[in-house]
């Protein structure tokens, strides 16, 4: 057994190899200061992404990253994500934005840099930005009800020697 808990045969949930709660937390305030300077991304939160905003999508993304379920028990889980993001009307330059800011803040923040780790985070990221677009069309007719996802390395685990 490592002294991060995790024996040589053990895989990680990406949660945990990313360093849990304060990594995905430092990563999202940098990703969100970011996006309050930018032209493309800081007027859709009216120039300020609120604490509270930061918050839920760290929570959101820790849970969906293997950590403990804390939007589903304290947001409302899916539900509460397609909501607020109905009608946005999120467009394809937005999308492409916001997942390159991503992965700037990733870096920035420290957040591991491994092409396991990083090809998990933003394989989530790419995806999860698709179906916001889609989600947010003023015509979208999404799922109503899904349990938020577990993201796993797919088929690149995080490389343990």
């Amino acid at each position: 057994m490592t002294e991060t808990g995790v024996d040589s045969h053990s895989v990680p949930t990406i949660f945990a190899w990313v360093g849990g709660r304060p990594v995905f937390r430092r990563w999202f305030e940098t990703f969100y200061d970011l996006v309050e300077k930018d032209d493309l991304l800081g007027p859709v939160f009216g120039g300020t992404v609120s604490v509270e905003h930061r918050e839920h999508v760290t929570d959101w993304w820790c849970e969906v990253m293997g950590g403990p379920s804390t939007y589903t028990a304290e947001h409302g889980g899916y539900e509460h994500m397609l909501a607020r993001h109905r009608g946005l009307g999120i467009d394809d330059d937005q999308r492409l934005r916001f997942v390159t800011l991503l992965s700037r803040a990733a870096d920035l923040a420290g957040v591991p840099a491994d092409p396991e780790c990083r090809a998990a985070l933003m394989g989530y990221a790419e995806w999860g930005t698709r179906l916001a677009v889609e989600n947010s069309a003023p015509d979208a007719t999404p799922v109503p009800h899904a349990s938020v996802p577990r993201w796993g390395w797919g088929i690149a685990p995080p490389y343990l020697p």
